[in-house]
């Protein structure tokens, strides 16, 4: 056992200023961080960078800044290994307890607010989420809005996207003559 600690320590520089960590041993952190950083967020939830949340982007921002101190020899290695393991730890539990306690996820992970109700514009809500008109505008569009009576809501949400339902269109009447007995037979279209 003291041989494998031994073994470990002279391949990843455990003991050395990060100075003097060579090339070789800077290139074994990395992968060795990299593999317990991916074990490490394989057991935390999935959604964790997939649509993330502040909640989450935080996380994320963390886990990189210490994993890096790792590899770079500025924190102590398994520490700084440990340290990522507890961020990781704190997520699963506080997205546990949001799970079950919906205003302890309204505190951690915020609220969704509607910006847009039946082709109307809030603009108390645009000023409370630091929105302008440009930016929701900009969101529509890319939602293939062009006009604000096709909104029925658009709702800025947890993850900052901003989510939109359509409104109903109006039908569209055609009026078809039919030429033998010269009827007129109403039609609605909706699109």
């Amino acid at each position: 056992m003291d041989q494998l600690k031994e073994i470990l320590r002279e391949a990843l520089g455990l003991e050395l200023e990060s100075s003097d960590i060579n090339v070789l041993q800077m290139m074994l952190r990395a992968a060795v961080v990299y593999v317990v950083t991916v074990l490490m967020v394989r057991l935390a939830k999935k959604r964790f960078m997939g649509r993330a949340t502040a909640f989450d982007v935080i996380l994320g921002i963390m886990i990189g800044s210490i994993a890096s101190r790792a590899v770079t020899g500025n924190a102590p290695f398994l520490p700084a290994l440990a340290a990522t393991a507890v961020l990781l730890g704190m997520h699963w539990l506080f997205s546990g307890l949001a799970l079950r306690w919906h205003g302890f996820g309204t505190l951690v992970k915020g609220k969704a607010c509607v910006l847009v109700h039946k082709g109307e514009v809030d603009t108390t809500s645009m000023q409370a989420v630091h929105m302008t008109e440009h930016d929701l505008w900009e969101d529509l569009r890319g939602k293939g809005i062009s006009r604000l009576d096709q909104v029925d809501e658009a709702r800025l949400e947890r993850s900052g996207k901003l989510s939109v339902l359509k409104a109903p269109s109006e039908p569209k009447v055609v009026d078809v003559m039919v030429r033998d007995d010269v009827q007129t037979v109403r039609i609605e279209i909706r699109t």
